[in-house]
Order: structure tokens, then C-alpha cells, then sequence
């Protein structure tokens, strides 16, 4: 909770989710349930003491020296998922925690090929996910759209089979797009081009994890090179004026993930996003969670943290949430819905 006088209006604030890992969402009560009744074994407490108990791996959450840190234990974590129920299961975990938080419309990750490489069927993980999209949208009101993701660190050629087996999916709308996403370093997004030049002929919507711990130059490349719609993380656009003028001007959103950032070491306090830069300079973007259960942090913690960094006004939030609506890949009548519901607010509120 943020101590600022317009608390009440960012909880009131109806919110979009473009950047959240559903596999992210897995908290070490769930993770420990789901491993016992698939009787799945986790590290031991004298392999990683962080695993002896739910607590003390909460702890160890606390304290990720990197990316690649988080990683070791988000894929640990993944090894626990079996069937379309432990699927299902985490994904309305996360759809009741974004409810609490205002969510109304949330582009969901998943990671395919992190379950196929362990014998996981793709329809598995899909049929999963999606049983709890349906059960979102009609019992929460939640929108819903799935996105999966290749994994940047594995060879082009499983991520180009990873691509053909969602192929059929993301033609008939069934899947929302497609994303790129795990370690950034020494993984420049032009790796994947081929699968993108693909992904674009097949009027498959596009975007990629760039500018994290990356340079600026892999946004410049995910850009022009793979010819992405959107910008995951992307904070080190404000490096390079004349890119973000280019995405300003193409109205592309980036998907800002602050406490994310902020764990993983990326910047040293919140207050070194480009949040003012991008305000000032027009760019389009959203405030997202990223992997809420291992930062834990779910999108009004994040709300919360640009306000006590930036002390924005009602107007800069109503604007952050209109780009947020405008940059969604949800139906125009939707965006409607969700526009006029985030003006009733500012209205509310601005008096």
C-alpha cells in the first residue's frame, strides 16, 4: 500500500495485464500442493536449504542476485506442472489474485516448450490455461487472451518448432500472438527473425522481451529486425532519443514491469524508470507484474511503487491506463467497455 492521497483512486483504477508469466504466478503453497499430488520431487533441504519449507523459499524470492537467478528456481518450479488440471489450477490462482487488484483485461505468457521438453502434450498446458480464461472472463468479468513465448536461451530450431506446433492456435485466435521471452543477455532477438518474418506473413500478432538486461540495441533490433507490435520491459528505450521518438510516434506499447526491475537488480530504485521520460515523450506504456508469486508483487503493488517514485497525477494515470486499454490486442468493442469504465473513475476522482 502507497501512502499518497490517491490510493483509493489506483485501487479504484480498472487495470490491463500485458506482462505476466502465468508460470510466474506459481507461489510456493501452490507449488509445494501441486508437487505433492503429482508426486513430483523437489530439491531437498540439504540440496537448497531454500526448499524447506514454504517461508523460507519465500525468503529466498526476497533475494535474486539476476535474471538468470530468478530463472534457476522459475524453472524449478515448472517441473511440478503435470496435467490440465495443475494448469488450470495455477492460472485461477493468479485470475483471483488480479481481481483483488483491479484487473480487468489480462495478456497472459506461458512458456510451451519449458513443458514439452519434459513430455508435457502442448494441448495439455493449452486446454489448462484455457479452462481457467473461460472460468476468468465468465466469473469474474475478466477478459482474457494467452500468449505463448519461445524461450530465447534454447536453440532457434526448438523455437521454431515450438512456433509450428502453436501455428494452427495462433491462426484461428485461439492463442493471442506471439512472444519472446527468458535470459536476454547474449540472446539478441534477431536469433529469432526467421520465426517472426513468419509470424508477420501470418497476420500473427508480435512481441518480444527486450531492453531488460539487454541493451537498448535488442529493442532497436526486435524493432526493425523481427518487426514486433509491442515491447516487453523496454525500459532502456530512453537511452536512445531517437528510437523512442520512433516508438512514440508508432503509438507502440511497452509493457513496464517496476518491482520486477527493481528485484532482479536491473535499477537500484524505481524512481530510475524512464516512467517521467516516457510521459514526457508520449510513449505508450502499461504497468505490469511480471512473475507476481516470485516477486511478490502482484499490478497494484506496482501501481503503488510508480506513485511513491513519481507522485503522478490523476491525469498522467488516466493517461497511463487509457494506453494501456489502446495498446491491448482485445476486440475494439472491449476496449470501449474498458475505456469508458477507466473514465467513470478519473471522473470520480477528479472532482
Amino acid at each position: 500500500m502507497c501512502h499518497s492521497p490517491l490510493h483509493s483512486f489506483l485501487v479504484a483504477l480498472p487495470k490491463c495485464e500485458h506482462h505476466m508469466h502465468l508460470e510466474g504466478a506459481l507461489s510456493p503453497l501452490l507449488l509445494f500442493e501441486i508437487a505433492s499430488r503429482n508426486k513430483i520431487s523437489l530439491p531437498t533441504p540439504s540440496e537448497d536449504a531454500s526448499f524447506a519449507s514454504t517461508a523460507s523459499l519465500l525468503e529466498r524470492y526476497a533475494r535474486f542476485a539476476s535474471l538468470d537467478d530468478f530463472l534457476h528456481y522459475y524453472f524449478i518450479g515448472m517441473t511440478s506442472l503435470i496435467h490440465a488440471r495443475d494448469f488450470e489450477d495455477l492460472a485461477w490462482d493468479y485470475f483471483l489474485r488480479a481481481k483483488e487488484h483491479g484487473v480487468l483485461h489480462a495478456e497472459v505468457f506461458f512458456d510451451p516448450q519449458a513443458h514439452t521438453s519434459r513430455g508435457i502434450e502442448f494441448k495439455t498446458v493449452v486446454s489448462g490455461f484455457e479452462k481457467a480464461c473461460k472460468r476468468a472472463e465468465n466469473e469474474l468479468g475478466i477478459s482474457t487472451l494467452l500468449i505463448p513465448c519461445l524461450l530465447r536461451h534454447l536453440p532457434v530450431q526448438d523455437g521454431e518448432s515450438a512456433y509450428h506446433e502453436a501455428l494452427g492456435d495462433l491462426r484461428n485466435g485461439r492463442l493471442a500472438g506471439l512472444g519472446l521471452s527468458s535470459s536476454e543477455k547474449g540472446y539478441p532477438p534477431g536469433l529469432f527473425k526467421d520465426i517472426y518474418k513468419e509470424a508477420k506473413e501470418a497476420n500473427i500478432r508480435r512481441t518480444a522481451h527486450a531492453g531488460e538486461e539487454g541493451p537498448v540495441e535488442y529493442i532497436r533490433e526486435a524493432i526493425r529486425v523481427c518487426d514486433i507490435q509491442r515491447i516487453d520491459h523496454g525500459f532502456r528505450l530512453a537511452e536512445d532519443e531517437e528510437l523512442m521518438k520512433e516508438v512514440a510516434e508508432k503509438q507502440m506499447l511497452v509493457t513496464l514491469c517496476p518491482l520486477s526491475n527493481l528485484k532482479l537488480q536491473c535499477v537500484s530504485d524505481v524512481g530510475q524508470l524512464p516512467v517521467r521520460k516516457f510521459l514526457d515523450a508520449g510513449v505508450q506504456f502499461s504497468i505490469n507484474c511480471d512473475d507476481p508469486a516470485y516477486f511478490t508483487s502482484y499490478i497494484q503493488d506496482n501501481y503503488c511503487a510508480v506513485q511513491e517514485a513519481f507522485d503522478l497525477s490523476i491525469n498522467e494515470w488516466s493517461r497511463i491506463a487509457k494506453a494501456a486499454v489502446r495498446g491491448s490486442w482485445c476486440h475494439e468493442q472491449r476496449k470501449q467497455f474498458l475505456l469508458d469504465k477507466v473514465q467513470t473513475v478519473v471522473a470520480a476522482h477528479g472532482k
